[in-house]
């Protein structure tokens, strides 16, 4: 079974995985932005991704997570899901 994983990050990890203080593409990362929508979704390659704004709940076969400000979030290669955007979401994201 996929599953995704949410951490809350301290701000050590953050700087030594090279988040940026504020959602702005650098390096590894790009930034995404949504505002309230739903839609399916299928990660090919792992996700990295620190939210910055916004709440989402994201659904699979398995279970379902809540996303909110402040969560670190790894969404494993090979999963099916579907988003519900409930408020804008700004985030930083990389694929390994």
């Amino acid at each position: 079974m996929k599953k995704i994983e949410i951490s809350k990050l301290t701000q050590q990890e953050k700087e030594a995985m090279g988040i940026p203080p504020e959602a702005t593409a650098t390096g590894p990362w790009s930034v995404w932005t949504c505002g309230p929508s739903a839609f399916p979704w299928h990660y090919d390659e792992t996700e990295k991704a620190y939210f910055y704004e916004g709440r989402v709940k994201v659904l699979t076969d398995h279970n379902e997570v809540e996303i909110h400000a402040g969560d670190f979030a790894v969404f494993p290669a090979g999963l099916d899901c579907r988003w519900e955007v409930f408020e804008k979401v700004k985030k930083v994201y990389k694929f390994e």
